[in-house]
């Protein structure tokens, strides 16, 4: 079943689209991330133009979180006002990123910046993941407990200035912090299509300070808006945006979050840990490897 991508330039077998989706969405349902630092380097593999894999792996994200800050809102586990604050510094950095964006593909770098970029992000995440699995099987070889981490804020956030009470997070801290961390993840989101929560959840338990039973549903509900916006800059200003991936990859990613979800209830988390970390590994060296390397096809249509 060949499908034309019509931004992409390019007919791709709508199959492998759909399968590519659904590989993502039992990923994200059994290891508990989201899908967006996976399936932008998988679109990139199968020969997608690293432009337009990021701004439309965006649109997935977005649809992937609704049910996630549905489900945490029930259960109260939200915290807005952060969440706000931290949504206005990631359209600010959706903007910033935008600029970024056009500025490096106005030089002809922007593959290459993105390529380069994963490489650092899945090398980083695949590393910490591997060693924080290696511990925990460690810990549970030895008969030891996971030891509580103490929620305190860093110290450079208690010295901003101007304090704000985030009562669901029982935080009285400047809302510069949040402001700021938004920005970060509005440019990474608008530069490599990817949700920001596997920054955004450390950063809110061990730079904020929040409390655990808040931390993920803000974080959805910061992603939800944050790539709902990056969508909309990146249809506006890049035009990179390939609705026809998209609705493919969201279909195939919803679908098989469900199966992940049943597979993840029978498996030890750790043990999945470490396979994520194996499969994110992988992919980094198969980047750093076609950064290295002739590509078959030495050149490249832009999408506008």
């Amino acid at each position: 079943m060949d499908i034309y991508l019509p931004i992409a330039n390019l007919a791709v077998n709508g199959w492998v689209i759909l399968a590519l989706g659904g590989v993502t969405g039992i990923l994200s349902g059994m290891f508990g991330v989201g899908g967006g630092f996976l399936t932008t380097p998988l679109l990139i593999f199968y020969g997608v133009p690293p432009t337009v894999a990021a701004a439309s792996a965006a649109s997935q994200v977005t649809g992937a979180s609704v049910s996630g800050v549905f489900a945490h809102t029930r259960r109260s586990g939200v915290d807005y006002r952060m969440g706000l604050v931290t949504v206005a510094g990631g359209v600010l950095g959706t903007g910033i990123g935008a600029l970024l964006f056009n500025f490096l593909r106005s030089l002809g770098q922007i593959d290459t910046v993105i390529n380069i970029l994963y490489v650092i992000l899945l090398t980083s995440i695949g590393t910490l993941m591997a060693r924080e699995g290696m511990d925990a099987l460690r810990r549970q070889r030895g008969g030891e407990g996971r030891k509580a981490a103490r929620r305190r804020h860093h110290p450079l956030v208690a010295t901003l200035p101007f304090r704000w009470r985030f009562y669901a997070s029982g935080l009285y801290i400047s809302p510069i912090a949040p402001l700021v961390l938004g920005i970060l993840v509005g440019v990474l989101t608008m530069l490599l299509g990817v949700g920001g929560g596997f920054i955004m959840v450390p950063a809110m338990l061990y730079i904020l300070g929040m409390s655990a039973g808040v931390v993920v549903g803000t974080s959805l509900f910061v992603i939800l808006f944050v790539t709902m916006a990056t969508t909309m800059m990146h249809a506006l200003t890049t035009r990179a945006v390939d609705i026809v991936l998209a609705a493919i990859l969201l279909f195939g990613s919803v679908t098989g979050a469900q199966l992940g979800a049943k597979f993840a209830s029978r498996a030890k988390p750790e043990i999945l840990r470490l396979v994520l970390a194996a499969i994110v590994l992988a992919l980094a060296l198969k980047m750093v490897f076609d950064l290295g390397v002739t590509p078959a096809d030495i050149y490249t249509v832009d999408p506008l």
